[in-house]
């Protein structure tokens, strides 16, 4: 990659993330439908024109940076290298979510079960691959279908009035695992 391709795209990913962080703070201030695109721009710095290339609107840029989020999570296990008896980052997940309107803002958004779909699907992908770690066969199938419990132990925990905390979530979730085959 030349010089020139490197700075654009570190100009790139500086304004995509100040765009990002600055949909996460308001985000923290007021509910997603409430939040216009002005107001993206005025706390990133970030001129009109500049958005428009990167973003089609405040719902592309929330469906970009899930989709920035989920990958990156569901990945991390293998950026860690974690043993492979644990198959998803089910305690980092649900920590960050308790921590950040993240979850609150993707449910409250029109495109909030695209975006779960979207989670499960990476997830799911993520799983299969640590589950062929194992040996068990059905890789698949099974990332899927534990996609699917994760995402909804996910919603059950969001309305929960006194939520387990992500370490007991983490270890109810892994007690779904087959064991690996013999």
């Amino acid at each position: 990659m030349s010089g020139n391709a490197s700075r654009e795209d570190r100009r790139i990913r500086r304004t995509r993330d100040a765009l990002g962080d600055a949909l996460l703070s308001l985000l923290k201030e007021q509910p997603f439908e409430s939040i216009l695109v002005e107001d993206v721009l005025a706390r990133a710095g970030v001129a009109r024109s500049t958005f428009y290339v990167h973003y089609t609107g405040k719902d592309d840029l929330l469906l970009s940076d899930v989709d920035a989020f989920f990958e990156g999570m569901a990945a991390l296990l293998e950026r860690t290298q974690e043993p492979p008896g644990r198959v998803a980052p089910v305690r980092e997940f649900f920590a960050h979510v308790a921590e950040a309107p993240f979850a609150e803002a993707m449910l409250a958004s029109t495109q909030g079960p695209e975006l779960l779909a979207m989670g499960r699907e990476h997830f799911a992908r993520a799983i299969a691959r640590r589950l062929a770690l194992l040996g068990v066969g059905d890789e698949a199938a099974l990332g899927q279908a534990l996609a699917g419990a994760l995402f909804a132990l996910l919603l059950g925990w969001l309305n929960e009035s006194t939520p387990s905390s992500p370490a007991e979530v983490d270890a109810l979730f892994h007690r779904l695992v087959p064991a690996r085959r013999a």
